[in-house]
């Protein structure tokens, strides 16, 4: 059984807005802080945004500051990120991990589980 599963991915222009969501199964989801990465060809695997258990910390990379918010639905077990004025440099498969700790914000590349990915593509 999958524990994170990602939806959202596509193909936008750039300035344009794409909303992405990971549904937790299971126990994956209480107590543990949420995350999205991304990994473009040829790179490696860069965070992009995290949020605490409670919702109420978020961390964002410096690159989707202002562009991109993190949120979370606990009673739909759901994660979501929403990603407006897109830039061709944001393309990439998009990975939702879960990192255990009440008093977790920042999600690591050692989260407990990941999601099989969401492909974005930002066409300029």
């Amino acid at each position: 059984q999958v524990p994170l599963v990602e939806s959202g991915g596509g193909l936008v222009q750039a300035g344009g807005s794409l909303r992405l969501s990971c549904a937790a199964s299971g126990r994956t989801f209480r107590g543990y802080a949420m995350g999205w990465f991304r990994q473009a060809p040829g790179k490696e695997r860069e965070f992009v945004a995290s949020i605490s258990w409670s919702g109420g910390s978020t961390y964002y990379t410096d690159s989707v500051k202002g562009r991109f918010t993190i949120s979370r639905d606990n009673t739909e077990k759901t994660v979501y990120l929403q990603m407006n004025s897109l830039k061709p440099e944001d393309t990439a498969v998009y990975y939702c991990a879960a990192e255990k700790g009440l008093g977790r914000t920042v999600v690591t590349t050692t989260a407990d589980y990941w999601g099989q990915g969401t492909q974005v593509i930002v066409s300029s």
